[in-house]
């Protein structure tokens, strides 16, 4: 099987990594030659903790780099088997990129996008095979994390669904969960609001950045806090997920909090820049 990842950031990165480490032939489409290095660098350099912490061979690291190839333009994925979007959460990005991927890819099983707020549908609507688009929702870090969201528009074809599960599950080997079309599937619906209530928390003064944290780890037996959480998911990405939330459904407790709105306009997006909530190293 050959896979195209489509975005070679923080999250495509990881989806190319567990895909090559599965015997998966990849191709990463990036913008440019510079952030086709960097995004190759980053999965030699999980591939290397990998190593370090017992869980991946040498064999297995050389292997997985052989499957992987970088490139600059999407006709280079001609053929393949299955896309995957990873791109920005920006509706208007992802939907131009689909109506691309339709052309490309005619005869793909399916062709999937890791959104976390962007409807399936909407993507579906703009390709002359909206039966084969699908959510493939992962979650970082993606090596590490099991879940991935199989997420059916109106459109998605029962068929396609099962391709997609079979790939993830049997291929992957990560586990599912199913989800209708709308803003936030599973996680992200239940998780986004939860987050925005911290921020607002430490917004207001009511406790500091580090008392939210150990209160949830502590308290709740969370493995981390909600502001190193959203440091690590991306503001920008948490930030497109609340207005995508809000949009849909109108819930207060959905609305983005001042702070993060003002965090996002700066850059200040959490680990991938070194900087969110907390300060980080960017080596």
């Amino acid at each position: 099987m050959r896979v195209g990842v489509i975005g070679g950031g923080l999250m495509g990165s990881g989806i190319a990594e567990v895909c090559a480490r599965s015997g998966v032939d990849v191709t990463v489409v990036e913008v440019d030659e510079a952030r086709c290095e960097n995004s190759q660098a980053a999965i030699a350099r999980s591939l290397d903790r990998g190593v370090r912490g017992g869980h991946v061979s040498e064999d297995d690291r050389a292997a997985a780099l052989e499957r992987l190839a970088f490139a600059t333009s999407l006709d280079d994925i001609e053929g393949a088997d299955v896309a995957i979007e990873a791109i920005v959460e920006d509706e208007a990005l992802k939907r131009e990129m689909f109506r691309r991927l339709d052309a490309v890819l005619p005869d793909a099983l399916f062709l999937a996008s890791n959104t976390s707020s962007v409807p399936i549908m909407k993507l579906g609507a703009v390709t002359s095979q909206p039966h084969k688009v699908i959510g493939l929702h992962f979650f970082n870090p993606v090596p590490v994390l099991p879940l991935v969201e199989i997420v059916h528009s109106i459109m998605t074809a029962d068929e396609t669904a099962a391709r997609a599960r079979e790939f993830a599950e049997g291929t992957l080997g990560k586990e599912c969960i199913d989800s209708q079309d709308r803003a936030g599937f599973v996680v992200n619906a239940l998780l986004v609001p939860y987050l925005l209530s911290a921020i607002r928390m430490y917004e207001s003064g009511f406790a500091s950045r580090e008392d939210i944290d150990r209160g949830m780890v502590l308290g709740c037996a969370h493995p981390m806090g909600p502001l190193r959480l959203s440091d690590l998911i991306g503001l920008d990405t948490l930030l497109a997920v609340s207005e995508s939330l809000h949009e849909e459904f109108r819930d207060p407790a959905s609305v983005s909090p001042a702070l993060l709105n003002r965090m996002v306009e700066a850059g200040l997006l959490g680990r991938k820049t070194g900087r969110g909530f907390y300060e980080y190293s960017t080596n």
